[in-house]
């Protein structure tokens, strides 16, 4: 199987209001079966989840996070790790300070990243008669691990768990436990075809047609570990 990442150029700096999926379809090369992987900033931007906030104002900071939390799990200095009401544990409730014009905002994530998803997929099918998967990507911290890679917080039109329990590995032995995150892995993959500073908010994912479904799915949320089965909190 071969996969081919393509940056979308061309996207506009995105604001309030902005219809996000005709500026994407204007933009990218759509093709039935693609996969097309878009930064959460770019979504809440055009959904208006700007917050006013002073970023030197460290109580503000703090009081912003408590209030998009619904469970603290962790403090240490300015970090909070906390649940989000979308059930994410991260740092801060996912609220970013970065590539936001001046110093007096923050942004928040979308309220409903899968109907993000789902509104995207629409709106690209109505401008372009295309149906691509669309992922909402964000930058995650992971337990253990230094760094940071994409996770996928949103989705529509994608398998994001792909079970091989109950399959066979290449000897012959039943799989028991074996259940690959796909939509993790698109949206880490898509961010390999962009740096940071880029300025490509969008990345088409091609060559995973045996994802994509017609139907947009559950979204990202079964990427979500179910509370009685998380053993770390």
């Amino acid at each position: 199987m071969t996969v081919e990442l393509i940056p979308v150029d061309g996207i506009p700096e995105v604001k309030a209001g902005d219809v996000l999926a005709e500026l994407i379809a204007a933009a990218a090369d759509l093709r039935t079966g693609d996969v097309v992987v878009v930064t959460q900033k770019i979504v809440s931007k055009a959904e208006n989840r700007l917050e006013p906030l002073d970023h030197h104002d460290l109580a503000a900071r703090r009081a912003l996070v408590e209030r998009e939390s619904v469970r603290i799990l962790r403090r240490r200095g300015d970090l909070i790790i906390s649940e989000t009401s979308h059930g994410f544990v991260c740092a801060n409730a996912g609220i970013d300070l970065s590539n936001l014009p001046g110093e007096d905002a923050a942004l928040l994530l979308p309220e409903d990243p899968d109907g993000s998803a789902r509104a995207l997929r629409a709106g690209i099918e109505a401008a372009r008669g295309v149906r691509p998967a669309v992922v909402l990507s964000d930058s995650f911290g992971r337990a253990w691990r230094m760094g940071q890679v994409d996770v996928a917080i949103g989705a529509a039109g994608l398998l994001v768990l792909d079970d091989w329990r109950g399959r066979s590995d290449a000897h012959g032995r039943e799989l028991r436990a074996t259940v690959a995150a796909m939509g993790d892995a698109v949206a880490a993959m898509a961010d390999l075809a962009r740096s940071k500073d880029a300025g490509e908010p969008a990345v088409l994912v091609r060559g995973l047609e045996r994802f994509v479904t017609p139907e947009d799915g559950p979204g990202a949320a079964p990427l979500t570990r179910p509370k009685p089965d998380d053993l770390f909190r």
